[in-house]
């Protein structure tokens, strides 16, 4: 007797609606996952061990993830592409050269690494629900954090760099000490380190500026603003946070 195949829904993510502010996009609203805490090397081996059935010892499955991950580092840094099969990762040059016998600028052309997702990953999408949550707050929200250094989206932070934030009623406005951004420890919300300096773009939508020297670890994201989208402004900062959780990796 044949038997019907059955589509098994093995994952589920979850959206919010924002309003569409692209031109060239049509629709009323656009969909943003609702990130959770990234997962570390640590967290997705504990996974393994509990939900995944391994019977290994646990910190030494750790100890070779990160020796796998160090060494992948190391051969990328000598130009070689990494197919992992789920994703690969190849270096980039940037920037231009305007004649041939021009050298190597470190902030001309810097070196960048680049993903691309994998036939196994493509599949595994086929087998995710989408459900969405609803309106996300439009009082103003941080959609995006992009590390100009690594090219990473809501992933990264590279202390020092360049970063761009892309949002809704972001602008850094008002007299108040408080007014800014910072970047907040998820270990330790109590530290929160604020960026200093002027800004390279200060509008509703995009901001772009230094990342502080924060230490290696995890940070989230925080906008103090009196900006209220009119030429009046609030009479106190109100709180945007990003939904992103930041790693700032170990210094090599």
């Amino acid at each position: 007797m044949a038997i019907n195949p059955i589509d098994e829904i093995l994952h589920h993510v979850y959206v919010r609606l924002y309003p569409n502010y692209f031109v060239n996009i049509e629709g009323a609203y656009i969909a943003r996952t609702n990130s959770e805490a990234s997962l570390s090397i640590e967290k997705i081996c504990a996974a393994l061990k509990n939900r995944g059935g391994f019977t290994g010892n646990y910190d030494d499955l750790v100890e070779y993830v990160k020796q796998f991950f160090d060494e992948m580092a190391y051969q990328l840094c000598d130009g070689f592409a990494v197919n992992t099969g789920y994703f690969s990762i190849h270096p980039h040059v940037s920037g231009t050269f305007d004649k041939i016998t021009e050298g190597h600028n470190t902030e001309k052309h810097p070196v960048t690494f680049r993903f691309r997702i994998g036939a196994p990953l493509h599949a595994l999408a086929d087998h995710i629900v989408v459900e969405v949550e609803g309106i996300a707050n439009v009082l103003g929200y941080i959609d995006e954090f992009v590390d100009v250094n690594t090219e990473s989206v809501n992933g990264i932070a590279s202390p020092n760099g360049l970063f761009s934030i892309a949002g809704h009623k972001i602008k850094i406005i008002g007299e108040n000490a408080e007014v800014g951004i910072y970047f907040v420890s998820e270990a330790d919300p109590a530290v929160r380190i604020k960026v200093s300096g002027n800004l390279a773009e200060n509008t509703a939508s995009k901001l772009i500026g230094v990342i502080p020297s924060l230490s290696a670890g995890k940070w989230k994201v925080e906008i103090r603003t009196q900006f209220n989208g009119s030429v009046k402004h609030l009479k106190e900062p109100r709180v945007i946070e990003g939904e992103m959780v930041l790693t700032v990796p170990q210094a090599v």
